[in-house]
């Protein structure tokens, strides 16, 4: 039985948020009005926050409760990079809620491990390595459900002509494509950039992952276009969404500079929105970002963001 403090303090949170979203903000400059538009309305696309993303508002620490939370604001869609990591009986839970709730989960990391050098070599121990990595991942879809699961192929070796470094991906990833894919899994390739963030590795750019997927040609392997990355690697961020379309299975976004939510940054956000609402685009759009401000003021304002920012 919940106790009379634990009901207390929810209902304090709960007035505090409400008054919260209810209350002015000022944002980029300029006054905002007394309430999110269409605050519990679907969103047109699924944005999906992390699991804790909106805690402070939550008013609790229960993945339960927050993914309640952001299904309550119209959020259709959530992910959570560390799932395979959690405890077991912490995943079951999770998956029963967001499938008993209809949510879509976007991909969780499978492998990104940025200081290793591995799909680019041809050795026995990387293909031990992967058979053991892809049969954690092949438990974790079927406990969950859950089968998009994200793979950063490693950093790149300079004593290694990079052609060869390629034919050693292609080759690795038809061997983990020809295991995750009689169970329904897809492996999504992330290209990372390597100006700021993650400098040494081999995947760094989009019509570079679609040449992969050309490649290994299989549905098993696709691609997370990571807008924010892509922005600070090449630009051109709509014309290569185009091109390589039929090998997207995901998205990732996050404003530059500053990796925070949409409107802080350079980057147009609603002119891509618009662009994959015209597309008919129904997969996730995995909210990989900071918050611009902190506290329960910074969750507002990234709810916020993303409503202006959702095609209409």
């Amino acid at each position: 039985m919940e106790s009379r403090s634990r009901r207390s303090f929810l209902k304090g949170t709960a007035a505090a948020g409400a008054a919260l979203f209810s209350a002015p903000l000022l944002l980029n400059g300029r006054s905002r009005s007394a309430a999110i538009p269409d605050a519990d309305k679907p969103f047109r696309l699924a944005y999906a926050p992390s699991i804790g993303m909106f805690r402070e508002l939550c008013g609790s620490d229960d993945p339960l409760d927050n993914i309640q939370f952001i299904a309550d604001k119209g959020f259709r869609a959530l992910f959570d990079n560390g799932f395979p990591g959690r405890p077991v009986e912490e995943q079951e839970r999770i998956a029963t809620k967001i499938q008993k709730m209809g949510l879509l989960m976007g991909p969780w990391v499978l492998h990104a491990d940025f200081g290793k050098t591995s799909f680019v070599l041809p050795h026995k121990e990387v293909r031990d390595f992967l058979t053991a990595k892809m049969e954690e991942g092949i438990d974790v879809a079927r406990r969950s459900g859950f089968k998009m699961a994200l793979v950063v192929p490693g950093r790149y070796d300079y004593r290694i002509h990079p052609d060869i470094q390629l034919a050693n991906v292609i080759d690795n990833l038809r061997y983990c494509a020809d295991l995750v894919g009689p169970e329904g899994m897809t492996l999504v390739l992330e290209p990372l950039n390597t100006l700021r963030d993650h400098p040494g590795l081999w995947l760094t750019k989009m019509p570079q992952a679609y040449q992969v997927c050309k490649a290994v040609n299989s549905p098993a392997v696709k691609i997370v276009e990571d807008i924010y990355h892509q922005q600070i690697s090449e630009g051109n961020l709509i014309p290569n969404i185009e091109t390589c379309w039929d090998e997207i299975a995901a998205f990732h976004v996050g404003d530059n500079p500053g990796r925070n939510e949409p409107t802080t940054g350079e980057i147009n956000y609603k002119n891509i929105f618009s662009y994959l609402l015209s597309r008919d685009y129904e997969g996730v759009i995995c909210m990989e970002h900071g918050r611009s401000v902190k506290g329960p003021e910074g969750v507002r304002r990234v709810i916020e963001a993303y409503r202006d920012c959702d095609p209409f």
